[in-house]
Formats: C-alpha cells, sequence, structure tokens
C-alpha cells in the first residue's frame, strides 16, 4: 500500500472513531439528564444514622431486619410498592436493577434501597432535583487518536480488597482484580483495576489535571482483554463519577498507585450548569 493510500485509511478510521466518540458523548449526555439518572439523586441515607427510622423528606418508617430493610407506612404517606399502594408493612431486599424499576416510589420518585459492607441505606432519586433542572451539558475534549492506547491486563493472582476514602468521607473497600500496564510518550504506566461480570474491566483514577482542569478523579472502563491480556485503554472515554453530578453518591477515590504522574486532558473532564 502506497503512503498516500495508508495515510487516507487512517485518516478514515480516524473519522469513523471521531463520530463514534460523538455519539458515545451524545449518548452519556442524555444518559445523565435522564429522569431517574444520577442529576436526580437528593439524598443517600443510612439507616443507621436514623435509628427512629425517619428519614429526611422521606415518609414512613424504615428499619433493619435480618439481611433486609422494613418499611412501614400507611396510605397517607403516599408510598407505592411495585405499583400499588402501601398500608402497612413490606420487607424490602436490594434493588438491582434500573433506578426507575425500583420497588418504592412516591410520585415520581424513587426510592432506591442499598446496602454496602453490611450497612443499609435509602437512595431518593427526583426528577425535580435542583441539579438536574441546573445541567447543560458535559465538558469533554473531543476524540483525539493518540489517548487510544494499547495495553496489557495483568491479573493478580487472587483478587484483593483495599480499603480507600470515598466521595462521602468514610473509608470503605475497594476489590481489585489485576493491572493494566500502557505506555504514555514513552513512559510505561500501569492502573489497578476491578474485572466486571461482564469481563470488562473499571479503574479509579487520577492524573495531572484532576482538580485543576478536569474532575478530582475519573473511572475508566475498559473492554474485556482477549485471551493473550490485551486491551484497549481509550482515555477518550474517561468518565466523569456519580459524585461529579451529585453529592450524595459515595464514589471510591483512586486506590495507591492509580494516580498518574502524566496530564490526560482526555475524554469527560467537568460538568457543565447553567
Amino acid at each position: 500500500m502506497s503512503t498516500d493510500a495508508q495515510q487516507d485509511s487512517r485518516g478514515s478510521r480516524d473519522s469513523e472513531e471521531l463520530r463514534e466518540w460523538q455519539r458515545w458523548h451524545e449518548e452519556r449526555i442524555v444518559a445523565v439528564a435522564a429522569p431517574h439518572g444520577p442529576l436526580s439523586l437528593t439524598g443517600t441515607h443510612w439507616l443507621s444514622d436514623h435509628p427512629d427510622g425517619r428519614l429526611p423528606a422521606v415518609p414512613g418508617l424504615w428499619s433493619e431486619g435480618d439481611d433486609e430493610v422494613v418499611l412501614t407506612a400507611t396510605a397517607e404517606d403516599g408510598l407505592t410498592v411495585d405499583g400499588e399502594p402501601l398500608d402497612g408493612d413490606v420487607r424490602l431486599t436490594a434493588d438491582r436493577g434500573p433506578i426507575g424499576a425500583s420497588r418504592v416510589a412516591l410520585g415520581g420518585r424513587r426510592l432506591v434501597v442499598m446496602s454496602r459492607e453490611g450497612l443499609w441505606a435509602v437512595r431518593d432519586f427526583d426528577p425535580q432535583s435542583p441539579a438536574r433542572r441546573r445541567f447543560r451539558t458535559i465538558d469533554a475534549t473531543p476524540y483525539e487518536p493518540r489517548w487510544s492506547l494499547d495495553g496489557v491486563f495483568r491479573p493478580y493472582d487472587a483478587d484483593r480488597t483495599v480499603r480507600v476514602a470515598n466521595a462521602d468521607g468514610r473509608e470503605r473497600g475497594l476489590g481489585l482484580s489485576g493491572e493494566i500496564a500502557f505506555t504514555l510518550d514513552g513512559v510505561e504506566h500501569t492502573l489497578q483495576v476491578a474485572v466486571e461480570p461482564d469481563g470488562s474491566l473499571w479503574a479509579v483514577f487520577a492524573d495531572a489535571t484532576s482538580g485543576d482542569s478536569s474532575y478530582r478523579f475519573r473511572f475508566l472502563r475498559p473492554g474485556a482483554p482477549d485471551a493473550q491480556g490485551r486491551v484497549d485503554v481509550d482515555f477518550n472515554r474517561a468518565l466523569l463519577p456519580p459524585c461529579a453530578f451529585a453529592d450524595h453518591f459515595i464514589c471510591p477515590l483512586p486506590p495507591p498507585g492509580n494516580t498518574l504522574t502524566a496530564a490526560v486532558p482526555a475524554g469527560e473532564r467537568n460538568r457543565i450548569d447553567d
């Protein structure tokens, strides 16, 4: 293939990748701004912080049972469970599906039951949240080929858990299964990652732009490695964590070793409000 033909082919690939990135970026904005997207979270209420069972701005009595939450309400409270008005008690386990399909609702709001390290909480997702009304878009750097890097996944002999600070100031365990190695500007870097149920990877990282021209940390979600461990490390699709959209998320901060010394001015960088 001639040099001109190679350049045309590379240019065509870059143009297609730019179009795919633009579609991804637009879909992300729509998902974030959805009625029950991350902007709608107005509270995460830990039941251990409310021994009387009364949660702020949430009707009913909420208490911890054996591996479950017990909700007691009257018809006047206006709560529904599985689409039916609640008048009495119901036992709830953690919601696993989409927010809009959670079992407990209060009009358009969704009250999501969750559990972390043996503690129960209720999250309040309100489509009328001030954050959702203010949101305009996500500031992101347009696709640049140089930020799509070849990487290698190196699994650990056994999964490990490290304690890291979370966005709410508490420390929790973060499961890690290995690391990805990649070269940026001639220097090798590594990020510790978790392996998701579908085989894809998840990293929490910071870099030299964090807290300056980008949010204080971000997520990276490479696809599943191939049989040789090769994986595409595409910082063009670096993600803002949920806590960049609502203060009530408990996102983990980067574990030790996941703060890159290099600047990565790529991917999502900040939320923009009106």
